[in-house]
């Protein structure tokens, strides 16, 4: 598998302030990678120069095979980019804008309007494609904005926090968008502040601060990192706390963790599956009966926590 986007010590200063103190990425064709950090820590420098936008002060770097400082055009020719606000014309309908957008880019009138319609059938926009812009939703602003995007077929998406502001199911259409886009094998960088977002939709996430990598792995090898994965017992009755105890003692190398107000019981699980099912037949063999029985894992907002110190 080739490599979509490869940056080595990217760095950028604006007049006092180091916005990028060196960042390194590594993209692979056909993945998600999320980039999260804090308010400032960078995300958007790093995106506008892997899209030309902004020439770094140090550093390289090659999105799609071609370097961002050498070979800008290229690139362009290569990548979609959505920024944190829909950039459509609001006094243009739907099919207007991409099939303006088509004209612009050389695809001929009728190639144009072909491409256009094929953009509005796949985000579901076609029954207010003759609608103006203005009359849209945010979240059907967003499906346009991110259908215009894509009127070149780039193989690199760039998604700067594209989700801002949308209602859950909008999001969630998105979302569903994003993956369809990856399985047909584009590349996407993803900025965003909802770290479950991150979670349904990055196959890694890179974690920068103050300009800075600070962590990178897959979702799971960063929870793994900040905590492992707890079963949480709640007894149906208060008396039932010493014995379900004494039954989780027998599965755990730790010793349980109990709340005796709320009748819960935790103890850190280190065997998956194997584990929950030994703690089960403990439980019933002592005769516990138990209101919940749950595996909790550590989130990516506990990740986000521990590494930056501040809440996503």
């Amino acid at each position: 598998m080739g490599m979509a986007i490869q940056a080595e010590g990217l760095r950028k200063r604006y007049e006092r302030t180091e916005a990028l103190g060196g960042v390194d990425l590594a993209v692979p064709e056909g993945t998600v990678l999320g980039l999260l950090g804090p308010n400032g820590a960078g995300k958007t420098t790093t995106v506008r120069m892997l899209a030309t936008l902004l020439a770094p002060d140090g550093g390289r770097a090659e999105v799609a095979g071609f370097d961002v400082v050498r070979q800008p055009r290229e690139v362009r020719r290569r990548i979609g980019l959505a920024g944190q606000y829909a950039a459509v014309d609001e006094h243009l309908t739907g099919r207007e804008n991409l099939t303006l957008i088509g004209t612009l880019l050389h695809l001929g009138r009728r190639a144009a309007r072909t491409r256009a319609d094929e953009l509005l059938h796949r985000f579901d926009l076609t029954r207010a494609a003759d609608r103006p812009a203005r009359t849209y939703s945010g979240g059907m602003r967003r499906r346009l904005d991110l259908a215009a995007c894509l009127v070149a077929t780039p193989s690199v998406l760039f998604l700067d926090e594209p989700t801002t502001g949308l209602d859950p199911v909008s999001r969630m259409a998105l979302w569903t968008v994003v993956r369809e886009l990856v399985a047909d094998g584009v590349t996407v960088l993803l900025t965003t502040q909802y770290l479950e977002e991150a979670d349904f939709l990055a196959d890694r996430v890179t974690v920068i601060d103050t300009g800075r990598v600070i962590a990178d792995g897959t979702p799971d090898e960063l929870k793994r990192k900040v905590g492992e994965e707890r079963l949480e017992i709640s007894v149906a009755r208060p008396e039932g706390v010493a014995a379900a105890v004494t039954a989780l003692r027998s599965v755990s190398a730790d010793e349980p963790s109990v709340d005796r107000d709320g009748g819960l019981i935790s103890i850190p699980l280190s065997d998956g599956m194997g584990g929950l099912a030994s703690a089960a037949l403990a439980l019933r063999h002592e005769g516990v009966e138990v209101a919940d029985f749950a595996l909790r894992r550590p989130t990516l907002d506990d990740v986000f926590v521990t590494l930056t110190g501040t809440s996503a």
